[in-house]
């Protein structure tokens, strides 16, 4: 990382954290919102590290916590990349932030995938749909199945029937 975008980095967090005295900021390997802590969990070095930092800001600023479906998930995914633009456009220009269209859509696309992979039918691979918190249904074979968090781990799913 060159040494412009790593002072504009810093110079980014001094601001939030003046602008958000609410919150925590703490260097980390992942991005991440607590909202357990109020701490958004940050990495420098990252090569979009503005982009991402502002989407955990966001998270923190609609006061996003848990999910009861995963599809709620992916929309709450969605309105943190629409609120950083906002946010972003509203910054001045001394620590202007551009976010990248294709960042966002990157990391949602990364969701999307995950929302498609625990919903498709162990048995016949047809798409199904949630019953419960970590539980599937499918509508053509009547098959369930459960699946594991998985954000950040690989994909598991456990047939309910035998």
């Amino acid at each position: 990382m060159d040494a412009t975008t790593t002072h504009s980095i810093h110079s980014l967090i001094r601001r939030l954290k003046t602008a958000h005295p609410q919150l925590t900021f703490e260097v980390a390997d992942e991005f991440l919102w607590s909202p357990d802590t109020n701490t958004i969990f940050y990495n420098p070095s990252e090569t979009e590290a503005a982009n991402l930092l502002l989407h955990e800001l966001s998270h923190a600023l609609l006061e996003h916590k848990k999910y009861s479906r995963d599809v709620e998930l992916v929309a709450m995914e969605t309105s943190a990349w629409d609120e950083a633009k906002r946010y972003a456009d509203s910054l001045p220009d001394d620590v202007r932030v551009e976010i990248n269209d294709d960042v966002a859509q990157n990391h949602l696309d990364t969701y999307r995938e995950w929302l498609h992979a625990r919903s498709t039918c162990p048995k016949c691979s047809a798409t199904g749909f949630q019953i419960g918190p970590s539980t599937y249904s499918c509508p053509a074979c009547a098959r369930s199945w459960r699946v594991n968090e998985a954000r950040i781990c690989a994909l598991r799913r456990y047939s309910l029937q035998k």
